[in-house]
């Protein structure tokens, strides 16, 4: 920082893989949120003991990618079989058999992570934004000094454009209010809206089952994966990005400043 500038804002916000490149640089954590359903699949998988590894394409290179790394490859919603019961969503995730490395292909949120540029990575959701949060301002997390970036992911339309997505929003502001409340973020005024936005929705599961994500979901089939994804504070885990893949605290390093 040159003399006399300010000192930036210890919490910010932004959308999809281009915001987290535009934040990526400057702050020491980045936060990805995926609602439904890559950061509350990552909870899921993590709560059972699983070291998930995100991926960002559902091609050829995926299934090496997971022989290389030795791990389980999920597939499609719909693709699931027997022989690979694995998927994006979190029903199909619980009910699946243990596995203790799992591969996850998702083209957005494996792309915000993908652009941490050397800052932390956290994966979190509706089921583990107060976790997060907390978490993160126990070890110093959201001052100026140790900036976060809170990166909602949003949905890609098939054109490649981005559609800010309610729940996206709403779990993103879960995080950001719980660094609120630890008295010691700062935070801009994008993240402030976001946070309200979360503390003022009177029916959290209610909004994000009306949100256009979650009626696609459900009239799809997948009412299950809605019902998981608004459990609200259902998750004391906090997955961290080590390794090239996602696992609880005590499974790596703890960040920066911890005892």
């Amino acid at each position: 920082m040159t003399a006399g500038a300010r000192p930036g804002p210890g919490v910010r916000f932004d959308w999809g893989p281009a915001g987290a490149k535009r934040l990526a640089g400057g702050v020491s954590c980045l936060v990805v949120v995926d609602v439904l359903s890559f950061t509350t699949s990552v909870s899921v998988a993590v709560e059972a003991g699983t070291r998930v590894f995100p991926y960002a394409w559902r091609d050829g290179t995926a299934v090496t990618f997971a022989e290389r790394v030795g791990a389980r490859l999920a597939v499609g919603r719909r693709a699931t079989r027997p022989d690979a019961p694995w998927s994006l969503s979190p029903a199909a995730l619980r009910r699946a058999p243990f596995t203790p490395r799992l591969v996850l292909p998702s083209p957005n949120g494996s792309a915000i992570s993908a652009a941490a540029d050397g800052a932390m990575v956290v994966a979190a959701c509706l089921r583990n934004g107060a976790a997060v949060g907390a978490w993160l301002a126990e070890y110093g997390h959201g001052t100026a000094e140790r900036p976060v970036g809170v990166i909602a992911a949003g949905e890609l339309r098939p054109d490649g454009s981005l559609r800010r997505a309610l729940e996206d929003l709403l779990g993103a502001g879960a995080v950001i209010a719980a660094l609120r409340e630890s008295g010691r973020a700062s935070l801009s005024p994008e993240a402030g809206t976001a946070a309200d936005a979360f503390t003022s929705s009177g029916d959290v599961a209610g909004d994000v089952r009306e949100s256009v994500s979650g009626r696609e979901l459900i009239d799809g089939g997948f009412p299950d994966d809605v019902s998981i994804a608004t459990e609200l504070n259902a998750c004391p885990l906090v997955p961290v990005l080590t390794d090239g893949a996602f696992a609880a605290p005590g499974d790596g390093p703890q960040p920066p400043g911890a005892p």
